[in-house]
């Protein structure tokens, strides 16, 4: 393989990694209350008493 396609082939790879580290770094916690906890809580629980029930 010629030189410039390992040049592309690492420019490549490293912006894929460079991207998703910045990605990772720039993300931002979601803070929920306890009411909020709770209604997330009871709706998964309602979708999965929906999902057992359809298969």
């Amino acid at each position: 393989m010629p030189w410039y396609a390992w040049l592309i082939l690492v420019v490549a790879i490293g912006s894929i990694v460079g991207g998703l580290m910045l990605l990772r770094d720039t993300a931002n916690k979601v803070e929920l209350t306890d009411e909020q906890r709770k209604r997330v809580a009871q709706r998964n629980a309602e979708m999965d008493a929906k999902e057992a029930r359809d298969r």
